[in-house]
C-alpha cells in the first residue's frame, strides 16, 4: 500500500508546458485596475478608471471585480485540462499494478515520463500548437515586470511577429487570449492598431466569449481610432448583449468610462426602435453630430403625431424587456439608467397631462422594484429623483421602502446621496421619512462622519444646502427638481426642515456625547460635531460635558503621539466657535448667533469642567484665542460670581507669563484681561 500510494501522488503532479521550454517563473504584473505605459525609459503604472458600484452589491474588500484585468495575464496555465488528464492517466494506471510482482522502485518515474510523451502528443495534435508553443516562450519574458522598457519592447515585438495574421484564431482560447492581452497593455500604439485591424468585424462574437471579452473592453479604452468602428459593430445586437452575461460588462465599460458623447449615441440608439435606425441621418454627418449632442432629444426634433408616440412605445418596451430580466444584471448598468432618463424627459415634454401621467406610471410600475440598483449613476440618481418628485404619496412611500436597506451605502455614493437629500427635500410625510431615512442616517453618524460624501448626509439632516458644506454646483444639482416640489408638495420648506432636524436631534446629540471628543480630533470631523452642537434641537448639556471633559487633560498632552485637542487647529476653532455661539458672517461682518445654542451655558460649563489651572497653561499655549473668546463671553453674558472667578485666575502673574510667551493670539487675550478687569 505505501508503495502505491507513493506512486499515486507521483503520477498527479503537474507536467511542463510543452515544447521542452523551462515554466516561466511567476512575476507580478500590474494590478487589475494599473495599465503599464512608457514614459521616459520607464514604465508607469496609469490607474484606469472603473464603473461605479451598485449601492445594492455588497462591499468590495480586494481590487478584484469590474475590470476587464480579472482574469490577470500571469496566471496562466492549463491547471485543469492537464490536471484532469494527468488524474485520469494516473488512476488507470494505479488499477493496472500487480502487487504480486516485485516492485520497481522506477515506476512511478517511468510512469510520469510517460504521461508527459502523452500530454506533448496530444498537444500537438490541436490546432497551432506550434505556433502556441513558440508564442508562450516569448509572453513569459514579455510578461514580466521587472524589466527594462528596452528589453520588454523587444520581446512585445518579437511576440507580434509570431502572432501576426493568427490573431482571430488565437483570442477565443483562454490561454492564447491572455497572450494578445499582453501585447496590447505592454505594446505600443502600433501594435495595438495593428491587433485591432485584425480583428475587425469579430467584436460582436469576442465580447460574448468569457475569454475574449477582457481583450475586446481593452482595445476600447486603449484604441480610440478604432473605438467607434468596434461599437458599431454591436449596433442592432445591444440589447441582446446587455442581457448577455460576459457582454454585458464590456457594453457597460464603453458606456460608462470611454465612449465619448457621439459613441454614446451608437450604443442608444438601439433602445429607440427600428425605424429610428432606418431613418437616421448619414453617420459622420455634421447633423448627425448635432443629434448626437442632443441625445433622444435630438431623435425626436421634428417628429409629430405618431410616429413620435411609436418611438417612445418602442423605447419604453426596450426598456420594460431590460426591467423584466433583472437577474441578467443590466438594471445596474448607465447605458440603461440613461435611455430611461432620456424617456422621463420626453414624457415630460407631452402637452397632454393625463397621457403624462399615464405613461409615467406605467414605466415606473415596471421599474419600481428595480429602483435601489439604479442610484449610483448620475443618470440613475437623476431617474429616480423624478420618480420621487413626481410620484403620488403610494409611489414615494414604496420607493421609501425600496432604498431604506441601502442607506447607509447611499450616504457615502456622490450620486446616490442625492436621492436621499430629495427625499428628504420633497416627500411631505415626514413620520415616514424620521422612521425609514433619517434614523438610518443619524444612527451611523460615527461611521459616515469619516468620509467626506457621508459628511454631506449627516449635514443635509441639520443645515441643508448650507454654503460651508455644499458647493454652488452640488446646490444647484439638488435644486433640480424644486420646481416639480411646488408643484407636488404641500408643506413648507422650514416646516419640512425643522422635522427632519427635530428628528435627527437626539440621536445626533448622543453621537456627540458618547463619541464627539475623538471624532473632534479628525479636521472633518470637528466641522460635523460643531454643526450638530449648534443647530440641533435639545437638551445639550451632557455633549458639551462630554467635549469638555477633553480639554480638562493635563496641558500640554503627556503623550506625544496624541496632542492635547487645543493644540490641534481645527479642534481649536470648533471650541472657539461654540464660545462665540455661531458662524462668522462675511457678509454682514459679524457672529452669526444660531437660536438652538446657548454660548453662555457652554461657557459657564467651561469653567466648571476644565478648571482653573488647565485654562491658564492653554491661554499661556497654543489656546490663546480660544481663552480670549471664553472671557469675552463671561465678561458679556457671566454671572457675577463667574467674572470675579475668572478675574482671580487671570492675576498680575499669570497677566505677566503671557506676556512673557511667544504663543499666538496673546495680544487678543490680554486686551481680553484688561477688558474684564
Amino acid at each position: 500500500m505505501p508503495a502505491l500510494q507513493k506512486f499515486q501522488k507521483s503520477s498527479k503532479k503537474r507536467s511542463a508546458p510543452s515544447g521542452g521550454e523551462p515554466k516561466a517563473k511567476k512575476t507580478h504584473i500590474a494590478s487589475s485596475n494599473e495599465v503599464g505605459t512608457k514614459a521616459g525609459g520607464r514604465d508607469v503604472v496609469e490607474k484606469t478608471k472603473k464603473r461605479s458600484r451598485p449601492v445594492t452589491l455588497p462591499v468590495k474588500v480586494d481590487s478584484e471585480g469590474d475590470s476587464e484585468d480579472d482574469v490577470d495575464a500571469d496566471d496562466f496555465e492549463e491547471d485543469n485540462e492537464l490536471e484532469g488528464e494527468v488524474e485520469d492517466n494516473g488512476k488507470d494506471d494505479a488499477m493496472e499494478v500487480d502487487h504480486t510482482q516485485p516492485k520497481n522502485p522506477n515506476a512511478a518515474r517511468e510512469s510520469h515520463k510517460a504521461q508527459r510523451v502523452l500530454q506533448e502528443q496530444r498537444r500537438a495534435a490541436k490546432p497551432h500548437s506550434v505556433l502556441l508553443t513558440d508564442a508562450k516562450r516569448v509572453w513569459s519574458l514579455a510578461r514580466q515586470k521587472n524589466i527594462p522598457t528596452t528589453e520588454r519592447q523587444k520581446h512585445i515585438h518579437d511576440l507580434m511577429d509570431v502572432v501576426r495574421g493568427k490573431v482571430k484564431e488565437l483570442v477565443l482560447k483562454h490561454d492564447a487570449s491572455r497572450i494578445i492581452q499582453t501585447i496590447v497593455k505592454y505594446g505600443g500604439q502600433k501594435e495595438r492598431d495593428e491587433v485591432a485591424g485584425e480583428l475587425k468585424g469579430h467584436y460582436r462574437d469576442l465580447a460574448q466569449n468569457k475569454y475574449s471579452k477582457f481583450l475586446v473592453t481593452k482595445l476600447i479604452r486603449l484604441c480610440p481610432t478604432h473605438r467607434p468602428s468596434i461599437l458599431m459593430e454591436f449596433q442592432s445586437h445591444v440589447l441582446r448583449l446587455l442581457l448577455h452575461r460576459e457582454a454585458s460588462s464590456v457594453l457597460a465599460d464603453s458606456f460608462e468610462l470611454y465612449a465619448n458623447a457621439y459613441e454614446r449615441t451608437i450604443l442608444l440608439r438601439d433602445f429607440y426602435g427600428k425605424e429610428t435606425a432606418l431613418f437616421t441621418v448619414t453617420r459622420g454627418s455634421e447633423e448627425e453630430k448635432v443629434m448626437a449632442k442632443q441625445g433622444f432629444r435630438g431623435v425626436l426634433q421634428g417628429v409629430e403625431g405618431e410616429r413620435r408616440k411609436r418611438i417612445l412605445v418602442a423605447l419604453k418596451e426596450n426598456l420594460i424587456t431590460i426591467f423584466n430580466n433583472p437577474d441578467k444584471g443590466a438594471v445596474t448598468h448607465a447605458i440603461v439608467h440613461r435611455a430611461l432618463w432620456e424617456y422621463l424627459s420626453a414624457v415630460n415634454d407631452i402637452p397632454e397631462e393625463t397621457e403624462r401621467e399615464k405613461l409615467r406610471k406605467e414605466m415606473f410600475e415596471s421599474c419600481q422594484d428595480a429602483l435601489a440598483e439604479m442610484v449610483h449613476t448620475k443618470d440613475g440618481s437623476r431617474v429616480v429623483r423624478e420618480l420621487i418628485a413626481q410620484g403620488t404619496a403610494k409611489d414615494r412611500k414604496h420607493i421609501v421602502k425600496t432604498i431604506k436597506p441601502h442607506v447607509e451605502r447611499m450616504c457615502i455614493d456622490d450620486e446616490a446621496q442625492l436621492v436621499l437629500f430629495t427625499a428628504l427635500d420633497i416627500i411631505d410625510d415626514t413620520k415616514l421619512t424620521a422612521k425609514s431615512l433619517v434614523s438610518e442616517i443619524a444612527s451611523r453618524a460615527s461611521v459616515l462622519s469619516t468620509t467626506p460624501q457621508g459628511r454631506r448626509s449627516l449635514f443635509y439632516l441639520i443645515v441643508p444646502r448650507s454654503r460651508r458644506h455644499f458647493t454652488p454646483a452640488q446646490t444647484v444639482t439638488i435644486a433640480d427638481t424644486d420646481s416639480t416640489r411646488e408643484k407636488t408638495s404641500k408643506k413648507e420648506n422650514k416646516t419640512r426642515e425643522a422635522e427632519i432636524r427635530s428628528a435627527a436631534s437626539e440621536t445626533l446629540l448622543k453621537f456627540v456625547e458618547e463619541s464627539g471628543a475623538e471624532v473632534a480630533r479628525d479636521t472633518g470631523g470637528s466641522l460635523v460635531v460643531l454643526e450638530i452642537m449648534l443647530f440641533a434641537e435639545g437638551d445639550k448639556s451632557s455633549a458639551s460635558t462630554a467635549l469638555l471633559n477633553a480639554l480638562s487633560s493635563t496641558y500640554p498632552s503627556e503623550d506625544p503621539s496624541k496632542p492635547h485637542p487645543i493644540d490641534l487647529p481645527h479642534t481649536s476653532r470648533m471650541y472657539k466657535t461654540l464660545l462665540q455661539g455661531g458662524h462668522f458672517s462675511h457678509t454682514t461682518k459679524s457672529i452669526s448667533l444660531c437660536p438652538a445654542f446657548s454660548p453662555s451655558a457652554f461657557a459657564s460649563a467651561f469653567l466648571k469642567v476644565v478648571g482653573q489651572d488647565v485654562t491658564v497653561s492653554m491661554a499661556k499655549g497654543d489656546g490663546a484665542f480660544v481663552i480670549a473668546e471664553l472671557l469675552e463671553r463671561v465678561q458679556q453674558e457671566g454671572r457675577k460670581g463667574e467674572k470675579s472667578t475668572v478675574k482671580g485666575w487671570f492675576n498680575h502673574d499669570v497677566t505677566s507669563s503671557i506676556e512673557n510667551s511667544d504663543g499666538k493670539g496673546k495680544n487678543v487675550l490680554l486686551g481680553k484681561i484688561a477688558a474684564l478687569s
